[in-house]
Parts: structure tokens; C-alpha cells; sequence
């Protein structure tokens, strides 16, 4: 009995300092060393979570922080136009090839992980792998079913006002990989023009796939632009996916950072002009060197007022004239009017800004 009335007490102590955490209010907050008590619904509004979602929405703070390695696309503004002149450029080129009336349009544009893209790549489809031969990298042309059919309808004859048939189940035909194939290079011919404005690249078609495991081009945690388009031909059509990594766009990154075509980054003439015409009236200051010695610290130490320093100078000798550290001139020391000068023999050679 003895034991179970300790048990009692030490539970009803611990219960009076667990009130007293959690209600005590301002006044726990004011004394020191007292420590409040953060309930399931605090801790959860710290990270982030949403309760209605569960906990596992795209907004969670946890998410964020998984997702905050991406790069976003919107940092290279330039993509945007060089993807608005392909789907003007397509619309043209992909009516010439099917003699049929094409819409292309411009769904999204997004970044994703490679391997996450990959993995969502609904199927069958069919994954054309191309080389940017200047930038030395690769990127992938997703085509899926619906676009597969109705090409393959649309180039073999098939009525208008009829949807594409689809047969499920069965591998895709030599004719069909091959129809397919000639509409990526129309593509790919499109993109290569789309850059030309901007940096001239050529993307040549380098493979044809069907199982996205024998498409992969890059890590799978590597960020990537995706761009979505959509393929209208009346009652037909389909999706068709872009897929370049960021790798991919590195040569030309500096060039997808403009606001506008043929944006110069610090060029503005009238700013030049007046930099340099202000430079050209700067004061600055120059140091005539007449001797370097180098000393220890023990002999530094032991200066006291009245110490000489002799310097190895002579009257005639060669003295240096620098700018801060940067040596400028050699000259010789004499006298001008009452004033010491210096007659300048010769400019110094520039010397390479250590990095």
C-alpha cells in the first residue's frame, strides 16, 4: 500500500506540471526557465502540414523542402519564347507533312526530376532520344498512343471525321516506329530553328524506344524542363512531351537568362560612355617606391624613435611608381621648381591579376 500511495503521488505531480505547462499563458512565459508545451496541431502548423490533406499535400513544408532542389523554369524567361516559336513553326511544318489541318498548342511548361518523369510516362508510347551535337548532351521527344494512331491514320489515308482505331496489347509495327520516326525529325527540325535566334544547335535524331528504362539520358534526380504540347488534327490528335535536361541547357544558359531577344547583359552605350569619360578625369595616387627591404619581426621590434633605416637609393637611381600595388612606371628622382619630381623613362609592362 505504500507503494501504490508514492505512485499516486508522483502522478499527481507530473499531472499539475502538465496543466500548469500548457495553461499557465502569459505568465508561464514570463518567469523564467518554464518551458510551454507545444500540442499535435502546432507541430504541425511549424511544418507545414495540411489536415484536411492528411499531411501528405504538395503544399506540406516538408514537400517544400524536398521539392526547393528543383530549379524553376521561370529563371530562364527565354525558354518561353524559344518554345512560342516552336509551336508556330510545328503547326506549319506538321501541316506540310500530314496535308491535313494541325493545331499545335503550348499546354505547360514545368521542371521535374528525370526519374520521376520517367517513371509517369504513361504507356505505350514511344520515347525518341535526340543529341544536341554543339552542346554534346541528349534530351527525349515523348509521343504518346493517341498521337502514334493518329499519325499512322492520318499518313496511310484514313477519313477525316473518323477517330483513330486503337489496338491495344501488341508491340508497334515496323511501319508504324517509321512513321513516327519521320514526324520526330520534322519536330526535331523545328526545334533546332526554334534556338537558331538565340544559339545555333543542331538535334539529331539518335534512337527510337518503347521501354522507358532503355531511355534514360540522365540521373534520376536531375531537374529537367518538361514542355507539353497538344496535337490537333480535327477529330485526331494527341500529346506530345519535350523533355530537356538542365544539363542539356547549360552551354546556353547565360543566353535563356534574357528578358528579351538580344538582350545585352551590362551593355548600355550611353552608361559606357559616361563611365569612361568620368574615368578619364579620376584622381589618383601614386606611390614613388625608392627601396624595398624586407626585415624580421624581431628587427621591427626593436625600432625606437631616432632609428635610421638606410636604403640602398642613390641619387641617380631607378625608382618605381605604383598605382596601390600595381606597377606602373620606372622613372628618375630630381628637382622641378623647388619641387621634388620624378622624370618618367618607361611604362611598365602589365602583369596578370592573380584570380
Amino acid at each position: 500500500m505504500a507503494v501504490g500511495s508514492e505512485d499516486d503521488r508522483l502522478a499527481a505531480e507530473w499531472a499539475a506540471l502538465a496543466e500548469e505547462g500548457t495553461s499557465g499563458g502569459e505568465a508561464a512565459a514570463g518567469s523564467t526557465g518554464s518551458t510551454r508545451v507545444l500540442n499535435q496541431d502546432e507541430i504541425d502548423s511549424l511544418l507545414g502540414f495540411d489536415q484536411e490533406a492528411g499531411g501528405d499535400g504538395e503544399n506540406s513544408g516538408i514537400m517544400a523542402l524536398v521539392n526547393s532542389a528543383l530549379v524553376n523554369y521561370e529563371r530562364l524567361p527565354m525558354l518561353e519564347v524559344v518554345f512560342d516559336r516552336l509551336v508556330r513553326m510545328m503547326s506549319t511544318s506538321l501541316r506540310n507533312f500530314t496535308s491535313d489541318n494541325v493545331e499545335v498548342s503550348l499546354d505547360q511548361i514545368s521542371s521535374v526530376r528525370f526519374g520521376d518523369y520517367l517513371n509517369s510516362i504513361p504507356l505505350p508510347a514511344m520515347l525518341s532520344v535526340f543529341k544536341a551535337e554543339e552542346w554534346d548532351n541528349f534530351g527525349l521527344l515523348v509521343v504518346d498512343s493517341a498521337l502514334i494512331y493518329s499519325i499512322v491514320d492520318v499518313l496511310l489515308g484514313g477519313r477525316r471525321g473518323t477517330a483513330a482505331m486503337r489496338i491495344e496489347g501488341r508491340p508497334y509495327t515496323t511501319i508504324e516506329r517509321n512513321l513516327v520516326e519521320r514526324m520526330v525529325h520534322v519536330v526535331l527540325s523545328d526545334l533546332s530553328a526554334s534556338f537558331d535566334p538565340l544559339s545555333p544547335v543542331t538535334f539529331r535524331f539518335d534512337r527510337l524506344e518503347t521501354n522507358p528504362r532503355f531511355a534514360t539520358i540522365a540521373r534520376p534526380a536531375n531537374a529537367a524542363v518538361l514542355v507539353k504540347l497538344r496535337v490537333d488534327m480535327e477529330d485526331r490528335g494527341g500529346r506530345l512531351e519535350l523533355m530537356i535536361p538542365y544539363a542539356t541547357l547549360e552551354p546556353v544558359r547565360e543566353l535563356l537568362l534574357q528578358m528579351f531577344m538580344g538582350e545585352k547583359f551590362g551593355r548600355d552605350s550611353i552608361w559606357e560612355t559616361h563611365l569612361a569619360s568620368e574615368l578619364m578625369v579620376t584622381d589618383v595616387d601614386l606611390l614613388a617606391v625608392l627601396d624595398e627591404m624586407t626585415l624580421s619581426l624581431h628587427e621591427v621590434l626593436d625600432w625606437k624613435v631616432g632609428s635610421r633605416i638606410l636604403l640602398n637609393a642613390s641619387a641617380d637611381g631607378v625608382i618605381e611608381l605604383r598605382c596601390g600595388e600595381v606597377p606602373m612606371f620606372q622613372g628618375r628622382m630630381g628637382r622641378k621648381g623647388g619641387n621634388i619630381a620624378v622624370r618618367i623613362d618607361k611604362e611598365l609592362p602589365k602583369q596578370e591579376v592573380a584570380h
